[in-house]
Protein backbone atom coordinates (compact mmCIF):
# COMPACT_ATOMS: atom_id res chain seq x y z
CA UNK A 1 0.00 0.00 0.00
CA UNK A 2 1.25 3.47 -0.89
CA UNK A 3 2.59 5.71 1.91
CA UNK A 4 -0.01 8.41 2.64
CA UNK A 5 1.79 11.76 2.68
CA UNK A 6 0.12 14.69 4.44
CA UNK A 7 1.46 18.14 3.61
CA UNK A 8 0.65 20.02 6.82
CA UNK A 9 -0.27 23.62 6.02
CA UNK A 10 -1.65 24.03 9.53
CA UNK A 11 -1.99 27.73 10.34
CA UNK A 12 0.75 28.82 7.91
CA UNK A 13 -1.95 30.59 5.86
CA UNK A 14 -1.77 33.39 8.48
CA UNK A 15 -5.55 33.81 8.23
CA UNK A 16 -5.45 34.53 4.47
CA UNK A 17 -7.50 32.43 2.02
CA UNK A 18 -5.22 33.51 -0.78
CA UNK A 19 -2.15 32.14 1.04
CA UNK A 20 -4.10 28.97 1.93
CA UNK A 21 -4.77 28.37 -1.77
CA UNK A 22 -1.11 28.98 -2.61
CA UNK A 23 -0.23 26.36 0.01
CA UNK A 24 -2.66 23.93 -1.65
CA UNK A 25 -0.93 24.59 -4.99
CA UNK A 26 2.46 23.73 -3.45
CA UNK A 27 1.07 20.53 -1.90
CA UNK A 28 -0.34 19.51 -5.30
CA UNK A 29 2.97 20.25 -7.02
CA UNK A 30 4.85 18.16 -4.43
CA UNK A 31 2.77 15.05 -5.11
CA UNK A 32 1.46 14.79 -1.52
CA UNK A 33 -1.81 12.87 -1.04
CA UNK A 34 -3.45 15.41 1.24
CA UNK A 35 -3.08 18.98 2.45
CA UNK A 36 -4.09 19.56 6.07
CA UNK A 37 -5.24 22.68 7.86
CA UNK A 38 -6.47 23.29 11.43
CA UNK A 39 -10.07 23.97 12.48
CA UNK A 40 -10.75 25.67 15.78
CA UNK A 41 -12.66 28.33 17.62
CA UNK A 42 -10.22 30.37 19.68
CA UNK A 43 -12.91 30.88 22.32
CA UNK A 44 -13.23 27.08 22.76
CA UNK A 45 -9.52 26.26 22.43
CA UNK A 46 -7.61 28.46 24.86
CA UNK A 47 -8.35 30.59 27.89
CA UNK A 48 -7.64 34.31 27.68
CA UNK A 49 -4.76 33.88 30.13
CA UNK A 50 -3.06 30.89 28.43
CA UNK A 51 0.66 31.37 27.80
CA UNK A 52 2.33 30.70 24.46
CA UNK A 53 4.80 27.86 24.03
CA UNK A 54 8.44 29.00 24.13
CA UNK A 55 8.85 28.37 20.38
CA UNK A 56 5.76 30.53 19.72
CA UNK A 57 7.19 33.38 21.82
CA UNK A 58 10.32 33.28 19.65
CA UNK A 59 8.41 33.33 16.35
CA UNK A 60 5.60 35.81 17.20
CA UNK A 61 5.04 38.92 19.35
CA UNK A 62 6.12 37.76 22.83
CA UNK A 63 3.69 40.16 24.57
CA UNK A 64 0.67 38.88 22.65
CA UNK A 65 -1.45 36.20 24.39
CA UNK A 66 -1.90 32.71 22.91
CA UNK A 67 -5.60 33.59 22.49
CA UNK A 68 -4.84 36.73 20.45
CA UNK A 69 -2.38 34.80 18.25
CA UNK A 70 -4.83 31.92 17.67
CA UNK A 71 -7.82 34.20 17.05
CA UNK A 72 -6.14 35.69 13.95
CA UNK A 73 -5.60 32.20 12.49
CA UNK A 74 -9.20 30.95 12.57
CA UNK A 75 -10.83 29.73 9.34
CA UNK A 76 -14.60 30.21 9.34
CA UNK A 77 -17.14 27.84 7.75
CA UNK A 78 -17.22 29.80 4.48
CA UNK A 79 -13.43 29.51 4.19
CA UNK A 80 -13.68 25.74 4.74
CA UNK A 81 -16.20 25.40 1.90
CA UNK A 82 -13.94 27.41 -0.39
CA UNK A 83 -10.79 25.40 0.48
CA UNK A 84 -12.57 22.04 0.14
CA UNK A 85 -13.87 23.11 -3.28
CA UNK A 86 -10.40 24.29 -4.33
CA UNK A 87 -8.80 20.99 -3.19
CA UNK A 88 -11.39 19.01 -5.17
CA UNK A 89 -10.65 21.14 -8.23
CA UNK A 90 -6.89 20.56 -7.80
CA UNK A 91 -7.38 16.83 -7.12
CA UNK A 92 -5.87 16.70 -3.63
CA UNK A 93 -7.56 15.54 -0.42
CA UNK A 94 -8.56 18.27 2.03
CA UNK A 95 -7.95 17.45 5.69
CA UNK A 96 -8.15 19.53 8.81
CA UNK A 97 -7.45 18.85 12.48
CA UNK A 98 -10.34 19.87 14.76
CA UNK A 99 -9.45 21.27 18.20
CA UNK A 100 -12.93 21.48 19.79
CA UNK A 101 -16.35 19.80 19.61
CA UNK A 102 -17.89 22.48 17.39
CA UNK A 103 -15.03 22.01 14.91
CA UNK A 104 -15.43 18.21 14.94
CA UNK A 105 -19.11 18.63 14.01
CA UNK A 106 -18.30 21.20 11.33
CA UNK A 107 -15.79 18.88 9.63
CA UNK A 108 -18.11 15.88 9.93
CA UNK A 109 -20.95 17.89 8.35
CA UNK A 110 -18.58 18.95 5.55
CA UNK A 111 -18.07 15.25 4.76
CA UNK A 112 -14.47 14.78 5.94
CA UNK A 113 -13.68 11.04 5.97
CA UNK A 114 -10.33 11.09 7.82
CA UNK A 115 -10.00 12.73 11.23
CA UNK A 116 -6.54 13.72 12.44
CA UNK A 117 -6.20 13.95 16.23
CA UNK A 118 -3.33 16.22 17.33
CA UNK A 119 -0.93 15.22 20.10
CA UNK A 120 -2.38 17.73 22.55
CA UNK A 121 -5.80 16.02 22.53
CA UNK A 122 -4.62 12.46 23.30
CA UNK A 123 -5.71 12.83 26.95
CA UNK A 124 -9.02 14.60 26.13
CA UNK A 125 -11.61 11.90 26.87
CA UNK A 126 -14.78 13.71 25.64
CA UNK A 127 -12.95 14.81 22.45
CA UNK A 128 -11.68 11.28 21.73
CA UNK A 129 -15.12 9.80 22.40
CA UNK A 130 -16.72 12.34 20.02
CA UNK A 131 -14.33 11.51 17.15
CA UNK A 132 -14.54 7.76 17.88
CA UNK A 133 -18.34 7.89 17.59
CA UNK A 134 -18.09 9.17 14.00
CA UNK A 135 -16.68 5.76 12.91
CA UNK A 136 -14.36 7.40 10.37
CA UNK A 137 -10.69 6.77 9.56
CA UNK A 138 -8.64 8.21 12.44
CA UNK A 139 -4.98 9.27 12.50
CA UNK A 140 -3.74 9.76 16.07
CA UNK A 141 -0.59 11.76 16.85
CA UNK A 142 1.23 10.76 20.03
CA UNK A 143 3.71 13.54 20.84
CA UNK A 144 4.37 13.84 24.61
CA UNK A 145 2.54 10.52 25.21
CA UNK A 146 3.52 7.31 26.99
CA UNK A 147 2.54 3.86 25.73
CA UNK A 148 -0.04 3.71 28.52
CA UNK A 149 -1.65 6.98 27.34
CA UNK A 150 -1.72 5.70 23.74
CA UNK A 151 -3.38 2.50 24.99
CA UNK A 152 -6.06 4.49 26.86
CA UNK A 153 -6.75 6.72 23.83
CA UNK A 154 -7.09 3.71 21.51
CA UNK A 155 -9.49 2.06 23.95
CA UNK A 156 -11.66 5.20 24.06
CA UNK A 157 -11.72 5.47 20.25
CA UNK A 158 -12.57 1.80 19.68
CA UNK A 159 -15.17 1.61 22.48
CA UNK A 160 -16.83 4.71 20.99
CA UNK A 161 -17.27 2.87 17.69
CA UNK A 162 -14.12 3.25 15.54
CA UNK A 163 -12.80 -0.07 14.23
CA UNK A 164 -9.14 -0.81 15.02
CA UNK A 165 -8.39 -1.31 11.32
CA UNK A 166 -9.48 2.30 10.75
CA UNK A 167 -6.83 3.63 13.16
CA UNK A 168 -3.29 4.77 12.38
CA UNK A 169 -0.98 5.93 15.17
CA UNK A 170 1.73 8.50 14.42
CA UNK A 171 4.89 8.72 16.46
CA UNK A 172 5.79 12.39 17.03
CA UNK A 173 7.89 14.64 19.24
CA UNK A 174 6.10 17.85 20.19
CA UNK A 175 8.91 20.38 19.95
CA UNK A 176 9.42 22.85 17.08
CA UNK A 177 11.96 22.21 15.70
CA UNK A 178 12.58 18.80 17.27
CA UNK A 179 16.25 18.08 18.17
CA UNK A 180 17.59 15.05 16.26
CA UNK A 181 18.59 13.26 19.46
CA UNK A 182 14.96 13.41 20.66
CA UNK A 183 13.32 11.97 17.53
CA UNK A 184 13.52 8.35 18.80
CA UNK A 185 12.27 6.96 15.50
CA UNK A 186 12.42 3.38 16.77
CA UNK A 187 9.49 4.25 19.05
CA UNK A 188 7.31 4.15 15.92
CA UNK A 189 8.10 0.43 15.59
CA UNK A 190 7.53 -0.06 19.32
CA UNK A 191 4.01 1.36 18.92
CA UNK A 192 3.36 -0.95 15.95
CA UNK A 193 4.61 -4.04 17.82
CA UNK A 194 2.84 -3.18 21.10
CA UNK A 195 -0.61 -2.53 19.67
CA UNK A 196 -0.51 -4.50 16.39
CA UNK A 197 -1.60 -1.37 14.56
CA UNK A 198 -0.61 0.64 11.48
CA UNK A 199 1.86 3.38 12.31
CA UNK A 200 3.35 6.52 10.80
CA UNK A 201 5.37 9.56 11.71
CA UNK A 202 4.60 13.25 12.16
CA UNK A 203 7.85 15.15 11.76
CA UNK A 204 8.95 18.40 13.39
CA UNK A 205 12.70 18.22 12.69
CA UNK A 206 14.49 20.60 10.37
CA UNK A 207 15.14 19.04 6.97
CA UNK A 208 13.76 15.98 5.25
CA UNK A 209 15.98 13.02 6.18
CA UNK A 210 13.98 11.84 9.22
CA UNK A 211 10.62 11.41 7.42
CA UNK A 212 12.49 9.62 4.62
CA UNK A 213 14.02 7.27 7.23
CA UNK A 214 10.56 6.75 8.76
CA UNK A 215 9.27 5.71 5.34
CA UNK A 216 12.08 3.15 5.11
CA UNK A 217 11.22 1.89 8.61
CA UNK A 218 7.62 1.06 7.76
CA UNK A 219 5.59 4.26 8.19
CA UNK A 220 2.25 4.08 6.39
CA UNK A 221 1.61 7.81 6.92
CA UNK A 222 4.08 10.71 6.88
CA UNK A 223 3.05 14.20 7.96
CA UNK A 224 5.24 17.28 7.59
CA UNK A 225 4.66 21.03 8.06
CA UNK A 226 5.35 23.27 5.08
CA UNK A 227 5.16 26.99 4.30
CA UNK A 228 5.58 29.34 1.37
CA UNK A 229 8.53 31.00 3.13
CA UNK A 230 10.16 30.31 6.50
CA UNK A 231 10.67 34.05 7.04
CA UNK A 232 6.93 34.74 7.15
CA UNK A 233 5.44 35.93 10.44
CA UNK A 234 3.60 33.27 12.43
CA UNK A 235 4.14 30.51 15.00
CA UNK A 236 4.96 27.52 12.76
CA UNK A 237 6.82 28.87 9.71
CA UNK A 238 10.31 28.46 11.19
CA UNK A 239 9.88 24.70 11.72
CA UNK A 240 8.31 24.13 8.28
CA UNK A 241 9.67 23.06 4.89
CA UNK A 242 9.77 25.50 2.01
CA UNK A 243 8.16 24.41 -1.30
CA UNK A 244 11.28 22.97 -2.97
CA UNK A 245 12.08 21.00 0.20
CA UNK A 246 8.57 19.53 0.36
CA UNK A 247 8.86 18.49 -3.30
CA UNK A 248 12.23 16.84 -2.57
CA UNK A 249 10.83 15.01 0.47
CA UNK A 250 7.83 13.58 -1.37
CA UNK A 251 10.02 12.54 -4.32
CA UNK A 252 12.47 10.79 -1.98
CA UNK A 253 9.69 8.98 -0.10
CA UNK A 254 8.16 7.78 -3.37
CA UNK A 255 11.59 6.41 -4.37
CA UNK A 256 11.97 4.70 -0.97
CA UNK A 257 8.53 3.20 -1.46
CA UNK A 258 9.63 1.67 -4.78
CA UNK A 259 12.93 0.53 -3.28
CA UNK A 260 11.30 -1.29 -0.34
CA UNK A 261 9.84 -3.95 -2.63
CA UNK A 262 8.02 -7.10 -1.50
CA UNK A 263 10.79 -8.51 0.71
CA UNK A 264 11.25 -11.74 -1.31
CA UNK A 265 14.96 -12.30 -2.01
CA UNK A 266 15.41 -13.33 -5.62
CA UNK A 267 17.22 -12.01 -8.70
CA UNK A 268 15.45 -8.88 -9.99
CA UNK A 269 14.39 -8.80 -13.65
CA UNK A 270 17.08 -6.27 -14.59
CA UNK A 271 19.95 -8.21 -12.97
CA UNK A 272 19.18 -11.61 -14.53
CA UNK A 273 21.16 -10.66 -17.64
CA UNK A 274 24.20 -9.91 -15.49
CA UNK A 275 24.44 -13.35 -13.87
CA UNK A 276 26.69 -14.89 -16.59
CA UNK A 277 28.79 -11.71 -16.74
CA UNK A 278 29.42 -11.30 -13.00
CA UNK A 279 29.59 -14.96 -11.92
CA UNK A 280 32.29 -17.51 -12.76
CA UNK A 281 32.62 -21.02 -14.16
CA UNK A 282 35.14 -23.87 -13.90
CA UNK A 283 37.62 -23.55 -16.79
CA UNK A 284 40.90 -25.14 -17.90
CA UNK A 285 43.93 -23.31 -16.49
CA UNK A 286 46.12 -24.85 -19.23
CA UNK A 287 45.82 -27.32 -22.12
CA UNK A 288 44.16 -30.54 -20.93
CA UNK A 289 44.29 -33.80 -22.90
CA UNK A 290 41.33 -36.17 -23.12
CA UNK A 291 41.63 -38.83 -20.39
CA UNK A 292 43.67 -36.56 -18.09
CA UNK A 293 42.45 -36.35 -14.48
CA UNK A 294 41.12 -32.90 -13.51
CA UNK A 295 42.94 -31.37 -10.53
CA UNK A 296 43.85 -28.08 -8.90
CA UNK A 297 46.83 -27.98 -11.27
CA UNK A 298 44.82 -27.91 -14.51
CA UNK A 299 41.49 -26.23 -13.66
CA UNK A 300 40.63 -22.80 -12.25
CA UNK A 301 37.66 -20.47 -11.80
CA UNK A 302 37.05 -17.50 -14.10
CA UNK A 303 34.33 -15.41 -15.67
CA UNK A 304 31.91 -15.75 -17.47
CA UNK A 305 29.39 -17.77 -15.47
CA UNK A 306 27.87 -19.73 -18.36
CA UNK A 307 29.61 -23.05 -17.59
CA UNK A 308 29.71 -25.38 -14.59
CA UNK A 309 29.21 -23.50 -11.30
CA UNK A 310 32.25 -23.25 -8.99
CA UNK A 311 29.92 -24.61 -6.26
CA UNK A 312 30.49 -28.01 -7.98
CA UNK A 313 34.30 -27.64 -7.72
CA UNK A 314 34.75 -30.59 -5.30
CA UNK A 315 32.56 -32.78 -7.54
CA UNK A 316 34.71 -31.99 -10.63
CA UNK A 317 38.11 -32.48 -8.96
CA UNK A 318 39.31 -36.07 -9.60
CA UNK A 319 37.09 -36.73 -12.62
CA UNK A 320 38.54 -37.54 -16.04
CA UNK A 321 38.50 -35.12 -18.99
CA UNK A 322 36.08 -36.41 -21.65
CA UNK A 323 37.72 -34.27 -24.37
CA UNK A 324 40.72 -32.04 -25.07
CA UNK A 325 40.60 -28.50 -23.57
CA UNK A 326 42.53 -25.37 -24.39
CA UNK A 327 43.39 -22.76 -21.74
CA UNK A 328 40.30 -20.80 -20.47
CA UNK A 329 37.85 -23.23 -22.09
CA UNK A 330 34.84 -24.03 -19.92
CA UNK A 331 34.91 -27.57 -18.51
Amino acid sequence: MSIFIIAEAGVNHNGSLEIAKELIDVAVQSGADAVKFQTFKADKLVSKTAQKASYQKQTTDADESQYAMIKKLELDEKAHHELIEYCAQENILFLSTPFDHESIDLLANLGMEIFKIPSGEITNLPYLRHIGSLKKEVILSTGMATLDEIDQALRVLTSAGTAKEHLIVLHATTEYPCPMEEVNLRAMQTIRDTFGIRVGYSDHTRGIEVPIAAAAMGASVIEKHFTLNREMEGPDHKASLEPNELISMVHAIRNIEKALGDGIKRPSPSELKNIPIARKSIVASRTITKGERLSEENITIKRPGNGISPMRYDEIIGTVASKNYVEDEAI
